[in-house]
């Protein structure tokens, strides 16, 4: 039986005895206090699992519901991360005001215990809602270390990959025969020219893309597009 997407995270919630409506007890009634001490680390999960899916107002009703026993159990950490949730769940709901509200929270309970990768695990949405928060000058400079460990965490831009010279339409010529693997003797068959002709060509390609073999001509062609087109 086919589910749509969206049925995936119910599914999960149904089968670990999750929903929308939280037990105000359930974090609190139960023989295996193993079993209690992880449960309040699904409503996270869960909640992501209903973003994924653009069911924010799912996630965001689950999270209002859970907050309470967090902050009633006085578990720091995850009243700070169920208030990043939520500022990312109504963020996405276009409710800018909450968004910037449970933020606004967890920035003040997450500055005294210094608090940074909590924040960066969330990505480019979370980095977009500190942007906005720096322009309002509240908490400028924790708002700032934070923004500054997202430019930290991303990964390095690619190094741009040039030419010398551009090929002639030869030469590209020549280098779509050599990607096919054809051997310089096909290739001068092929396009009716002399042996030394092509050796010539492919000499030239060599030194304009930089590289000193077949293989790293093809790789190098690859990487700067050019072998895309299929030969005419």
């Amino acid at each position: 039986m086919a589910y749509a997407p969206a049925n995936l995270p119910r599914r999960w919630a149904e089968r670990y005895g999750l929903s929308g409506n939280v037990d105000p007890l359930i974090l609190e009634k139960g023989d295996d206090i193993i079993a209690r001490r992880l449960r309040k680390y699904e409503y996270p999960v869960l909640a992501r699992l209903w973003m994924a899916e653009d069911c924010s107002a799912e996630a965001l009703a689950l999270l209002k519901s859970a907050l309470p026993i967090a902050e009633k159990m006085n578990r720091i950490g995850l009243v700070i991360e169920y208030e990043i949730l939520i500022a990312l769940a109504a963020q996405a709901l276009g409710q800018s005001e909450k968004a910037m509200q449970a933020l606004e929270r967890a920035l003040a309970l997450a500055e005294p215990e210094g608090f940074v990768r909590i924040f960066v695990d969330e990505g480019k949405p979370m980095a977009r809602l500190l942007y906005e928060k720096a322009a309002s000058r509240i908490k400028p400079e924790y708002v700032g270390r934070l923004l500054a460990a997202f430019a930290t965490a991303a990964p390095p831009a690619p190094k741009r990959v040039e030419m010398v010279e551009p090929l002639s339409e030869r030469e590209l010529e020549v280098l779509r025969l050599i990607a096919e693997g054809l051997s310089n003797e096909e290739i001068a068959q092929r396009l009716v020219l002399s042996l030394p002709t092509i050796k010539w060509h492919a000499s030239n390609i060599y030194g304009k893309l930089g590289v000193k073999s077949r293989t790293e001509a093809v790789a190098k062609a690859k990487a700067l597009g050019i072998l895309r087109a299929p030969l005419a």
